[in-house]
C-alpha cells in the first residue's frame, strides 16, 4: 500500500532540473507578440485613440483597439457566477470588455494591443499609441463609495456602487442575544488587498488555423475546460469543439489562473486577424496592474457574552471591495467570508451581512483561502479580545465555546453542516506539540534581552471540495494504464498522489501509470483544481472510474478464465475463480480488448472507466480544519516582528500522502505571514497604484519564515468515499490571526491594543510610540 505513506513527489525530478515546460517555452513557426497599451488613470472617458505613429514603427503587424472588437462583435469577460447561483440575491454583474473603448475604471484596463514581430517592437509601438483621456473623479474606499455623492463607478448601476447585500443568520434573534449579554467586545478588523505574485506570470500563446478554421490557445489556467467554455462560446461565438486549450505546467495559480484574463481572447482574436500565433507573456509592472488581487475587506465584528465566558452571539457588518467590475469568481469571498465566522465554536446566533462595492481599482477574485481567512481573522481576534475583557485564558476560553464531537453534523447558524471534527482535540495536541507549560520562562528569557513575547492559539475551519469533477482511466493495447484528470495541478502533486492511489486499487507499479491533465482535446472535461477540491472530487471521481474499469474487465475475464460471471473476483491486480488456482493480470486482461476478431467481439473495443464525484457520497462539501500557536518576539525600538516558533496541527480526514499535505501547510503558513507582516496592494486616493513593484510590495523573504512543526490527525471525512478533507489553503486560513493575535499578546501590556495588517515594523513602532506618549 502506498496511500497513506510519504511518497517523494514524481514530478520534482523534472522541475529541479529544469525539464518543466511552461507557457513561455512553447513557441510555433512565425510566431509574433503583443504588447498591450494600459490605462493609467483610474476613472476617465476615452475621447480618442490614435494609432497612426505605432503603426508605422519598425516591425509592427497590427494595432488593434475597442472598435476592432466591436467591428468583429467579439463577447466581453463574464463573471464566473453571480450570488443568485448560490442562493443569495440577485447581483448588479458586469461585463468586462478585452479592449475598452469607451471609459476606463482602473489603472490597467486594456486599451489597446500592439502585434509586432519582436517583443521589443510591439513594447516600443504601444508607446506610441495615444490615448486621449477625459479624466473622472475616482473612489478607491469601499465605504466612502456608498457615501451618497460619491463618485458612481457605473451609471447603469440602480444601487449606485452597490452590487449585492448578503445577509445570514437571524437579525431579531441576535439582537435580542446582544441585549441580555453580560459583556459586548467589538472590533473594526480590515484585510487588506494582496496580490498572487505568482512566480510564473501569465501567459498565453493563441494560434488561429485557417485551414481547419480551428484555434489552439497554450495558456497558464488552473480550469482549461473553463476557459474554452468562457472563450469559445461566450467571447468568440465559436464551438467549443473548434478551441482546443493546452494548460502546461504552471508556476502557481493561488486562484489567480482560475478564470479568463482579456489577454487569453486577445492573443487567439489577434492570430485569427494577422494569421500568425500571437505571443503575450506578463512582465511582473503589468502583473501587478492586471492580476485579479485577493481579499479587500473591512468588518465590524460584535461578539455577545455570558458572565461565565459563553459565546452568545456574533454580528458582523462587512464591506468588501470588488474593485472596478464583479469578476473572476468574486463570489466565493463574500460568503465564506460570513458563513465561517462562527468557526469552530458552538455559536447559538449570528447576524452577518456583508456589501459587495465597486471602486476604481483593479477588480477582486479568489486568492488562496478566498474568504476563509477573512472570517477567521474575525472570530479569532474576537476571540482574544474577548478572553482579555472576561480576564480569562484564551485556551480556556476557547474549550468553553468549542463545538463537541457529539454535536456533529453540526449546522452552523449562517448555513453551513459540518460533517466531521474533534476541534478541542486538535488544539490540546497543539498546546502538547509546543511545550505550553515552558511559555513563560522563555517570555521572561525575552525580557532579559530587552523583548516583548507574546503567544497565540488559534482555531480555524474551512469548506473545501465545490462542485462536481471528472476522471477516466484508459489501457492501451500494451496494457499500459493512463489517467486522464479532470483536475489540474499547478503545485499540488497530483501526478503523485493520483498514481499512487490507482497503483494501489489495481496493483500496478506507480513508474508504469502515466498521468495526463491540462488539454481539451485529450480530457473529456474537467473542472480544474481550486478550492481544495481535487483530492476529495477528483479522488472520489477516479475511484469510481477505477471501479468502473473493474466491472468490464471482470466479464472479459470470466471468458478468458472460463468461469462464471458471479465466480470471478479482483485482488491485488488479478482476477480470479473462487475455488479456483485460475487467474490473470488485469494487465493481460486489458490487452484482449484490443484483439480485432474471435470471441472478444461480444465485448467493447478498448479497456477503460469513467468515473464523476456526483451523487451521494462524493460531491458534498468537507471541513478540513485545525489549530495553530505561533510565539514571536517584538523589539520594542524598531518595531520588528521575529516568529521563534511555529506549531500547526491538522485535521486532514484521511492523508493520501502526508509529505505533500505537510508542504501544502507550510507554503499556506507563509502566505499568510505575507499577509499578515508584510503584503499590502496601496493606491491612492485618485487610485494610482502605489506598490506597483517588489520594491514597494513586500513579499515574505526566508528570513521571516520561522521552522513549522506541523502535525496531521486523521478524522475521516463523512462526506466521501475516501474520507478525505481537502488541505491546499488551511495554513493560510489561520496563520493571519495567529500572528496578529501574537503581535497583541506580546505588546499590549505596553498600551498597545489594537493594530491592521499587515503589521510592518514602521505600524508597530509608531503603535508603540504612541502608547508610551500616551501613558506619560
Amino acid at each position: 500500500m502506498t496511500i497513506g505513506k510519504p511518497a517523494l513527489r514524481i514530478e520534482d525530478r523534472r522541475f529541479l532540473t529544469g525539464e518543466g515546460r511552461y507557457v513561455d517555452d512553447f513557441s510555433l513557426q512565425r510566431q509574433c507578440h503583443a504588447a498591450l497599451v494600459l490605462s493609467p488613470h483610474a476613472h476617465a472617458d476615452i475621447v480618442s485613440i490614435d494609432i497612426s505613429a505605432a503603426s508605422e514603427m519598425p516591425g509592427v503587424i497590427a494595432v488593434l483597439t475597442g472598435a476592432d472588437v466591436a467591428t468583429d462583435d467579439l463577447g466581453s469577460v463574464p463573471p464566473f457566477f453571480m450570488p443568485e447561483v448560490w442562493g443569495g440575491p440577485k447581483g448588479f454583474a458586469t461585463l468586462r470588455p478585452i479592449l475598452v473603448a469607451d471609459r476606463v475604471r482602473c489603472v490597467g484596463e486594456r486599451v489597446a494591443v500592439v502585434i509586432a514581430e519582436t517583443v521589443d517592437e510591439a513594447k516600443a509601438a504601444a508607446d506610441q499609441v495615444y490615448v486621449d483621456y477625459a479624466p473622472l473623479p475616482a473612489i478607491v474606499d469601499a465605504e466612502a463609495a456608498l457615501a451618497e455623492g460619491a463618485p458612481v463607478v457605473w451609471d447603469e448601476n440602480p444601487t449606485g456602487n452597490l452590487s449585492v447585500h448578503l445577509k445570514f443568520g437571524d437579525e431579531a434573534k441576535t439582537s435580542a442575544a446582544f441585549d441580555g449579554a453580560s459583556l459586548i467586545v467589538s472590533r473594526r478588523l480590515a484585510s487588506g488587498r494582496v496580490t498572487p505574485a505568482s512566480l510564473e506570470p501569465r501567459g498565453c500563446l493563441g494560434d488561429y488555423d485557417a485551414g481547419t478554421d480551428t484555434f489552439t490557445l497554450h495558456t497558464s489556467s488552473q480550469d482549461p475546460h473553463g476557459f474554452r467554455r468562457v472563450l469559445a462560446s461566450v467571447i468568440l461565438k465559436i464551438p467549443e469543439s473548434t478551441l482546443r486549450v493546452i494548460s502546461p505546467d504552471v508556476g502557481g495559480g493561488f486562484g489567480l489562473k482560475a478564470h479568463v484574463h482579456p489577454e487569453d481572447a486577445i492573443v487567439l482574436w489577434a492570430s485569427k486577424r494577422v494569421r500568425r500565433p500571437v505571443k503575450w507573456i506578463a512582465t511582473r509592472s503589468e502583473s501587478m496592474q492586471t492580476d485579479t488581487q485577493g481579499r479587500g475587506q473591512i468588518v465590524y465584528a460584535d461578539m455577545a457574552l455570558s458572565a461565565e465566558g459563553k459565546i452568545l452571539g456574533i454580528r458582523a457588518r462587512g464591506f468588501h471591495n470588488l474593485g472596478a467590475y464583479f469578476w473572476g469568481t468574486a463570489t466565493p469571498p463574500l460568503f465564506f467570508s460570513m458563513q465561517l465566522i462562527p468557526g469552530t465554536y458552538d455559536v447559538p446566533t449570528v447576524d452577518l451581512q456583508t456589501r459587495a462595492v465597486f471602486t476604481n481599482i483593479c477588480p477582486m477574485s479568489v486568492y488562496r483561502g478566498a474568504g476563509r481567512p477573512e472570517a477567521a481573522y474575525a472570530i479569532e481576534r474576537l476571540m482574544d479580545e474577548a478572553a482579555y475583557e472576561l480576564g480569562m485564558d484564551p485556551l480556556e476560553f476557547r474549550r468553553r465555546n468549542y463545538v463537541k464531537p457529539d454535536q456533529m453534523p453540526y449546522s452552523n447558524p449562517a448555513g453551513l453542516t459540518y460533517d466531521s471534527g474533534e476541534f478541542e482535540r486538535l488544539a490540546d495536541e497543539c498546546v502538547q506539540l509546543s511545550d505550553w507549560e515552558g511559555y513563560e520562562t522563555r517570555q521572561a528569557e525575552s525580557r532579559k534581552r530587552g523583548r516583548l513575547r507574546g503567544r497565540s492559539i488559534t482555531s480555524y475551519i474551512e469548506i473545501a471540495g465545490v462542485m462536481n469533477e471528472r476522471m477516466e482511466v484508459r489501457f492501451d493495447p500494451s496494457g499500459t494504464l493512463t489517467i486522464l484528470a479532470g483536475t489540474h495541478s499547478h503545485g499540488q502533486g497530483h501526478a503523485t498522489v493520483f498514481t499512487q492511489m490507482v497503483s494501489d486499487w489495481l496493483s500496478i507499479d506507480q513508474k508504469d501509470i502515466r498521468f495526463v491533465q491540462g488539454d481539451t482535446d485529450k480530457v473529456l472535461i474537467g473542472r480544474g483544481t481550486f478550492a481544495a477540491r481535487s483530492s476529495m472530487l477528483g479522488g472520489t471521481a477516479l475511484k469510481r472510474a477505477v471501479d468502473d474499469v473493474i466491472g468490464k474487465a471482470s466479464k472479459m475475464a470470466a471468458l478468458l478464465l472460463k468461469a462464471d460471471e458471479a465466480d470471478v473476483f479482483f485482488e491485488d491486480g488479478l482476477f480470479k475463480v473462487r475455488n479456483s488456482n485460475e487467474s490473470m493480470p488485469i494487465q493481460n486482461v486489458a490487452k484482449f480488448f484490443y484483439l480485432p476478431a474471435g470471441p472478444v467481439m461480444r465485448f467493447s473495443l478498448g479497456l477503460y472507466g469513467e468515473g464523476t464525484s456526483a451523487g451521494k457520497p462524493g460531491a458534498q462539501p468537507n471541513f478540513p480544519n485545525g489549530c495553530q500557536v505561533v510565539e514571536l518576539e517584538v523589539d520594542p525600538d524598531t518595531g520588528v516582528v521575529t516568529i521563534d516558533r511555529f506549531y500547526s496541527v491538522d485535521d486532514v480526514g484521511k492523508a493520501l500522502n502526508p509529505k505533500i499535505c505537510e508542504g501544502q501547510i507550510h507554503g499556506g503558513c507563509a502566505q499568510g505571514l505575507g499577509q499578515a507582516l508584510c503584503e499590502e496592494v496601496v493606491y491612492d486616493d485618485d487610485g494610482q497604484l502605489i506598490s506597483g513593484s517588489f520594491m514597494d510590495y513586500c513579499l515574505p523573504r526566508a528570513e521571516h519564515m520561522p521552522t513549522i512543526r506541523s502535525k496531521l490527525i486523521e478524522i475521516p471525512s463523512l462526506s466521501n468515499p475516501l474520507g478525505v478533507k481537502g488541505i491546499g489553503e488551511s495554513g493560510t486560513i489561520g496563520t493571519p490571526a495567529a500572528i496578529v493575535n501574537a503581535v497583541l499578546d506580546a505588546v499590549r501590556p505596553a498600551g498597545v491594543l489594537d493594530i491592521d495588517m499587515p503589521v510592518t515594523p514602521g505600524k508597530l513602532w509608531d503603535a508603540l510610540h504612541a502608547a508610551r506618549q500616551h501613558s506619560h
